[in-house]
């Protein structure tokens, strides 16, 4: 099947790519000329693992243009995957969209099957549906497709899905989007067709959810370290219930991105218009913007004053395996403490570039976890790396001015950091050597 993905960003170069994959050819669209004169030479402008591999390996069958109207005119199927970035208000800006749909329109001389790949408000659909019936020269079919990728796994996830969910109304729309997926469920994971507000409301219902559990487990932390309770054990506890899956159950410093913050946002803004108030979901963004500040406080009640005070951190990308610091809690972070007074030396695998563009103060780079170090009063560790797990314990507190370790995402082991004589805070667990958490009256 030949079909075109409109928009060569995180979504849609994926999705184009993971098609071409599996034997379809996929014409991908940009008004960006500089990143399609990169995707033609082979060259990924994002940061996920196994794409640029996997461009090279399906190149045969993959093409890269600014037409937009040839595009139309050779492919029957064409994805729409811009951006839906958040407004004032938290709804989607879906002026990138309609553009598109608009041009669609205008150049479409036989019938089109266009799919909504890009997360949008539901009803987005029906508002199709009804500018097709004024502008469209041919017959022009709305299919709602949501992804749901986690970036870092995006790969895996669109070749191996657990569901692929598609909102249409006709059996032709049916057939054709089966065609296209049904090499990617042979491990018996369905394709669901249901109306497209459905589909359109699914996206948004699994990452509301998933924010909720997050910010779920983030409060009974913070609990937990003024109670002395220890969360691990608690997730432990509660989990083993065969009704609670424990994925997503993992306390830290909040979560970021560019999917939960916006569309848990757009979900309220929805439930608002619709007189439906979105309250538990509002709560759960309420407890995320509180959670990525929860580490700066720690080290501002550590220290009293941290002007002057150097401080490395690990990690700048809002989740590992990804170079995407959009409302990542590492900027938060070092935001607070810039505007504290105290200098941050950070180190990350892959987001240095995108970090220092996106952060509104400035802060210093290292080459490595063990060069941010050197000199500094204490550690944060703010992404959970791999390489930050198992770090030399003995050369982290020769390198620091003071052996002292806030733990973001609760990667070190409390018991040795204690053996090896450091105050160590962490996350929903007892901090050991250092101030107690603990209310007065519970010490």
């Amino acid at each position: 099947m030949k079909v075109a993905v409109v928009g060569t960003g995180y979504v849609g170069l994926v999705a184009g790519v993971c098609f071409a994959d599996v034997g379809h050819h996929v014409v991908g669209v940009d008004r960006d000329e500089n990143k399609i004169k990169m995707l033609k030479a082979g060259q990924i402008p994002i940061y996920e693992p196994g794409l640029e591999e996997l461009l090279e390996q399906a190149k045969s069958r993959l093409e890269f243009t600014t037409d937009l109207a040839q595009a139309v005119a050779t492919c029957d199927v064409l994805f729409i995957a811009v951006g839906t970035p958040e407004t004032a208000d938290g709804s989607a800006d879906m002026g990138p969209t309609f553009a598109v749909l608009d041009a669609i329109c205008k150049h479409a001389t036989a019938k089109k099957f266009v799919v909504l790949k890009s997360t949008v408000p539901v009803g987005t659909a029906k508002k199709a549906r009804a500018r097709v019936a004024e502008v469209a020269k041919a017959p022009i079919e709305i299919v709602s497709n949501p992804e749901f990728l986690k970036e870092g796994a995006a790969i895996e996830d669109f070749l191996r899905p657990d569901r692929v969910v598609i909102g249409c109304e006709t059996k032709e729309a049916e057939a054709i989007m089966a065609e296209l997926y049904e090499p990617f469920v042979k491990n018996g994971h369905p394709i669901l067709f249901m109306d497209n507000a459905s589909a359109e409301m699914t996206k948004y219902a699994a990452n509301a959810f998933l924010s909720v559990k997050i910010s779920f487990i983030n409060e009974l932390a913070l609990l937990a370290d003024r109670l002395g309770a220890d969360i691990n054990q608690v997730r432990k506890g509660f989990t083993s219930d065969s009704r609670i899956n424990p994925a997503f159950f993992y306390p830290g410093v909040g979560f970021g991105g560019s999917c939960f913050p916006k569309d848990v946002k757009a979900l309220v803004h929805t439930g608002r218009e619709a007189g439906v108030p979105m309250d538990v979901v509002q709560a759960a963004d309420e407890v995320n913007d509180r959670q990525k500040l929860v580490l700066f406080e720690r080290m501002r009640d550590h220290f009293g004053d941290l002007k002057g005070k150097t401080i490395a951190m690990w990690g700048l990308a809002f989740k590992p395996r990804t170079d995407d610091v959009r409302e990542a809690p590492a900027l938060y972070i070092i935001e607070k403490l810039v505007a504290a007074g105290a200098r941050v030396v950070a180190y990350d695998p892959v987001a240095h570039e995108t970090a220092t563009a996106a952060c509104s103060v400035k802060f210093d780079l290292a080459p490595s976890a063990m060069d941010a170090l050197n000199g500094a009063d204490a550690l944060a560790i703010v992404t959970e790396w791999n390489e930050f797990r198992t770090p030399d314990i003995e050369a982290v507190k020769k390198a620091l001015k003071n052996p002292v370790v806030f733990d973001g995402r609760n990667v070190l082991e409390p018991s040795k950091m204690a053996k090896a004589g450091f105050e160590y805070y962490c996350i929903g667990r007892q901090s050991v050597g250092a101030r107690s958490l603990l209310p007065e009256s519970a010490r």
